[in-house]
């Protein structure tokens, strides 16, 4: 297995989603990750089901090793400041000031390890109007603008994934790694600092642009006008996905795949097709609702149009280029239960393969790491008795 980070140790202090993905993405390309929780509060989301094993947990806790320590304690937080002493990166999710109160902010922590990379993650940054308020994933994409690209009535229902929260996680784990390379390169340990508005802003960079370069919204089915994608649903109620672009040669495979040439001189240019996307897209629906998804398919793919069955879920293990990839892996918890996941989206020299640790236990390696720092088994059995750990 590729660990192209397996010198670096990284010190994750996260709870919930942003801080523990951006860590977990660093141990997945082979980081010694540590998780950090305090003994009366670990992360809240090792609860967050009925089951022992939380799938919102074991999602953002792959490949990391636990420690469990009350760093709020004067005990607690000399031994984190002893663990920090090894650590090249640290990452913490919470509201401005808290670090502070602490004593786990960066100017403190830098100074006991001048090579540390700090990253602070936040809501709303580390000042401002809304800096003290509480922020989760639903506020990031309401305040972001973002949530307002995928919905168009008053339904209050918000559906999809965590989009803020994972995009706040990826822009912390490239940030770090751009504060790696520079202190590597022989420059200053840097304090990295990410917030949920401010991520989910830069992923809507193509909308948030037509309106600095138009002074317009965009208007809500733009996209799909522009890209000329469609979602079709066929006669079994499966569904399959078409992104046309703008070369003609796709269009024309599309007229021969449902014998329709007459769209070819019904919407000639590329202006036309975009201009008339609504009606476009109520023909192909009138003609795809006609056959099975599985019989349209193989007429798509020799036609060379740009297409996609939309998999759901269930769908994805049995689906032939998933297969290909091997991109589900499994691995065994130490009380021999599988834990199955999906491997890193990167690949080093073809390598994929990220099943180095299941998610751990509260306090699984609590032991370990403290015997790493010189701790010995007396005063471990000592600290346990005193509940610091």
């Amino acid at each position: 297995m590729n660990k192209v980070l397996k010198d670096i140790r990284v010190l994750d202090l996260g709870n919930f989603i942003t801080a523990p993905y951006a860590a977990m993405l660093l141990a997945e390309m082979g980081a010694d990750t540590v998780k950090v929780e305090r003994p009366g509060a670990p992360d809240p989301f090792r609860f967050h089901t009925l089951s022992k094993n939380s799938p919102f947990f074991l999602a953002y806790n792959r490949n990391k090793r636990a420690v469990s320590l009350d760093y709020a304690t004067p005990e607690g937080r000399d031994i984190l400041y002893r663990l920090v002493k090894t650590a090249d990166v640290f990452i913490m999710n919470v509201r401005p000031g808290v670090p502070e109160k602490l004593g786990i902010d960066a100017a403190t922590l830098q100074k006991l390890n001048p090579r540390l990379i700090y990253c602070s993650i936040t809501g709303f940054g580390g000042d401002g109007p809304y800096a003290g308020r509480p922020a989760f994933d639903g506020v990031g994409q309401t305040l972001s603008g973002l949530l307002s690209r995928f919905h168009d009535n008053d339904d209050p229902r918000v559906a999809g994934t965590a989009l803020s929260d994972s995009l706040t996680g990826l822009t912390a784990a490239l940030g770090i790694l751009g504060a790696l390379h520079e202190r590597d390169q022989g420059g200053k340990a840097r304090v990295v600092e990410v917030n949920m508005l401010e991520a989910a802003m830069a992923f809507l960079i193509e909308p948030l642009s037509h309106f600095l370069v138009l002074n317009e919204e965009q208007p809500f089915w733009f996209r799909g006008a522009a890209s000329q994608a469609y979602i079709l649903k066929c006669r079994d109620g499966k569904r399959v996905g078409l992104h046309m672009s703008s070369p003609a040669k796709f269009w024309e495979g599309l007229a021969k795949t449902i014998n329709r040439p007459d769209l070819l001189t019904k919407y000639p240019t590329v202006h036309d097709k975009q201009k008339n996307y609504e009606a476009i897209s109520r023909e192909l629906a009138g003609v795809f609702v006609t056959r099975d998804r599985a019989d349209w398919l193989p007429l798509l793919e020799v036609n060379d149009v740009p297409f996609a069955p939309e998999n759901t879920l269930s769908e994805l293990e049995q689906d032939p280029q998933v297969q290909h990839l091997k991109t589900f892996n499994q691995i065994a918890d130490r009380t021999g239960q599988i834990v199955r996941g999906v491997n890193r989206a990167v690949r080093f020299d073809g390598d994929n393969e990220s099943a180095f640790l299941p998610p751990p236990d509260l306090g699984e390696h609590t032991g370990d790491i403290l015997a790493e720092l010189g701790i010995s088994q007396a005063e471990v059995s000592e600290l346990r008795n005193r509940k610091v750990i």
